[in-house]
């Protein structure tokens, strides 16, 4: 339809049409709508509304929303298609590792093929739009999503959030395969207070939109289609009703012009935020907001006609919200073809296809994380190996929101091991129990891997913990064994960075895994084995306990620092019973053999506004296997009118080395990279000394210094 069609369909519709358009229903609505159970029972409709509404929510399957697509076309005047949305966070019906382990690949471009593999699967499932990418930074693991995030850090957050847009939408969503994405959730939600899901926030504007606006702001300017409130509170006001948030920052700051959506039942909570007298005062507050649909809640439904009518709300409000939906519907091509992609014979084809498990393999290669190798890896199939543990033989290693596998198809670890090494001498115990059986095995070995951590069903949305310690049963477990045998080497398996201070001291070898998805396991078990060089790095800080979060490397310096140097210091900035610094840094991971940099060279030492200087180092591999090497720069601001953080990351190349390769990696600095927001929250870079960082983590002391003039 041409933008003159769409207005005179707009013009055309019924206030009660066009309020259906900005109503979401999940699937439970669509059964027999003569019997009304669960939240149809509670939400008042009249016959056949559900089906005259403007999208829905989860439903799936090419056969099943072709045939919904029918009967609500049918039921509505103007035959609207709509528009079906689920959630395709890490895949969908194959699972990648979860989104904190794909920002642990330190690879965007590897990010947006897997989206794009996603896209195609739910594309020919006939799903429209993906709740994806979630961008929400995230700096304690207390919070149970942090799983869905990729990572602490501002400026990977936002190419990761510029890649995803990209791997779902391409350069147009109408396209095969594609989907429009919906970025979430805005604003802020991963800085809840205590890690505490559905929690309130407090931070300061320079925080919100130094650190947290970023990778939302890079995805609008990556054309993403659609943007998700979120639950949490902004300058003490909920998400969904702030004004100043939806209006004056997303659509006017950031440029946005698309469709903004409520989370689950996000504007009826503002009643129970305290915010909202009533459901109606909600409905009105959130549409004047800026926020267009109204996902599963009566708000909408019930009171926006009502609004108009008493002259609470002009109508042309609605319709802009409204011409807005029409607009999303129309650059996906529905109105000339309902379905999109919809299609069994594509779903057979590309559902768990070869090409996207190697592309599940692929990314856990690159996302798991040797974080500790005292010699017991790579191992020798030749070894007598002991393999324990329930997460070993676990299939629930997806991730909470892999919605669409099947469990029959992800790999565990045992059957990758064995499928992998047939001949290797490995003897399992798929149990957390202690028994005398495995005691006696575990003595024997030369080796014992033990799978430890969470598995999907303690890690996700309302799985906050106030304790990320190791769970007591495994911790019990690893001291059993390695009572018998101290050559232990422990995989953690979860979806955030656990507290394990005590098992990182004893364990030999200590390997993150995260959930790495539906056949994550092949490169779990060839790291193991040496088959792959782990190259996957911290993309979120691992803490040494609970109380030192929320945590991030891009921390500020105090009045009173503590020195460099271990131990407790009174009358400075530190804890009597743990360090500073996290267990493993931000940036961190190993491989098996050794990569050197040389030090940083200049162009250089001075940049002028509007020039550019180069950092360079030359990177080389010492080792006999090929690796991926993620190559990090890092800068200071050492003096500004406000506190500026002790390093931001600023530049990422993951390049691959062959044995005794040695390259040139070079980073542009240019003074766009050096703004910030001054003490008047004006964007700006301010003349001064520098200092930059090129190097393995957020560690590094390999740096040069220079100066803006």
């Amino acid at each position: 339809m041409t933008n003159e069609q769409l207005r005179s369909l707009l013009a055309s519709m019924s206030l009660s049409e066009k309020i259906e358009q900005l109503v979401q229903l999940n699937g439970s609505f669509f059964g027999d709508i003569d019997v009304y159970t669960g939240p149809a029972a509670q939400i008042r409709m009249e016959p056949d509304q559900p089906l005259r509404t403007g999208s829905v929510l989860g439903e799936h399957g090419a056969e099943h929303l072709m045939a919904l697509q029918d009967r609500m076309m049918a039921k509505q005047p103007h035959h609207i298609p709509a528009l079906f949305m689920v959630d395709v966070i890490h895949g969908y019906r194959t699972a990648f590792p979860v989104p904190i382990a794909i920002g642990a690949t330190f690879n965007p471009a590897l990010a947006e093929r897997l989206i794009e593999a996603s896209a195609k699967e739910a594309a020919a499932a006939g799903v429209h739009v993906a709740f994806s990418p979630m961008v929400d930074l995230v700096r304690d693991s207390r919070w149970g999503r942090v799983m869905e995030s990729t990572g602490e850090d501002p400026w990977l957050n936002a190419r990761m959030a510029e890649s995803e847009v990209r791997g779902f939408q391409g350069s147009n969503y109408a396209d095969k395969g594609r989907l429009a994405a919906c970025v979430k959730h805005f604003a802020a939600y991963g800085a809840v207070q205590s890690g505490r899901d559905y929690n309130v926030t407090e931070i300061s504007e320079h925080t919100l939109f130094e650190d947290y606006l970023p990778s939302y702001r890079a995805a609008v300017e990556a054309g993403v289609s659609m943007v998700m409130t979120a639950f949490n509170t902004i300058d003490r006001k909920p998400c969904t009703t702030n004004k100043k948030l939806l209006r004056d920052v997303l659509r006017g700051d950031m440029g946005f012009k698309g469709v903004v959506i409520s989370d689950y039942a996000a504007v009826m909570e503002t009643v129970l935020h305290s915010t909202s007298l009533d459901t109606r005062d909600a409905a009105k507050k959130a549409l004047l907001a800026g926020c267009d649909i109204d996902m599963m809640s009566e708000c909408y439904l019930y009171h926006l006609k009502t609004l108009v009518e008493e002259g609470e709300l002009p109508e042309s409000i609605i319709d802009e919200a409204v011409l807005r939906v029409l607009e999303l519907k129309n650059k996906l091509g529905l109105f000339e073809n309902p379905y999109k992609d919809a299609s069994v014979e594509d779903e057979k084809a590309l559902l768990f296809c070869k090409e996207h498990q190697a592309l599940s393999r692929l990314a856990a290669e690159e996302s798991t994380v040797l974080l500790k190798n005292d010699g017991a890896l790579p191992l020798d199939r030749r070894q007598k190996i002991v393999v324990a543990g329930a997460l070993a033989e676990d299939r629930a290693i997806t991730g909470s929101w892999a919605l669409f596998v099947k469990p029959e198809e992800t790999v565990t670890l045992r059957a990758a091991i064995e499928t992998l090494y047939p001949d290797a001498d490995v003897t399992f115990f798929g149990s957390d129990e202690v028994t005398d059986e495995l005691l006696a095995a575990a003595k024997v070995a030369d080796a014992v891997v033990l799978a430890l951590g969470e598995n999907q069903t303690q890690t996700g949305e309302s799985l906050s913990k106030a304790d990320i310690s190791l769970p007591k049963a495994h911790m019990a477990l690893f001291e059993a064994v390695r009572a018998q045998n101290p050559n232990v080497v422990t995989v953690l398996f979860g979806g955030r960075p656990l507290a394990v201070p005590e098992l990182a001291g004893k364990t030999n070898a200590l390997v993150e895994a995260w959930l790495p998805g539906s056949c994550g396991c092949y490169a779990v078990a060839d790291i193991l084995f040496g088959a792959v060089e782990p190259s996957g790095r911290m993309s979120m800080s691992m803490p040494y306990c609970s109380g030192q979060l929320p945590f991030s490397y891009s921390a500020y310096n105090t009045g009173r620092p503590k020195p460099r140097k271990e131990g407790f210091f009174p009358f400075v900035s530190n804890y009597l019973d743990v360090p500073n610094v996290p267990l493993y840094p931000f940036g961190y991971g190993l491989s098996y053999g050794e990569v050197t940099y040389s030090p940083v060279t200049l162009s250089s030492t001075s940049l002028t506004k509007g020039g550019q200087l180069t950092a360079s180092v030359v990177v080389e591999n010492k080792g006999s296997l090929p690796v991926k090497e993620a190559v990090q720069l890092y800068i200071r601001d050492l003096k500004g009118s406000v506190v500026r953080p002790l390093r931001e990351l600023k530049g990422l190349e993951k390049i691959t080395l062959q044995p005794g390769e040695r390259r040139e990696v070079r980073f542009t600095i240019t003074e766009e990279m050096l703004r910030f927001y001054d003490a008047d929250m004006n964007f700006v870079s301010e003349p001064g000394d520098f200092t930059l960082w090129v190097g393995h983590d957020s560690l590094t002391e390999n740096g040069a210094d220079f100066r803006l003039v």
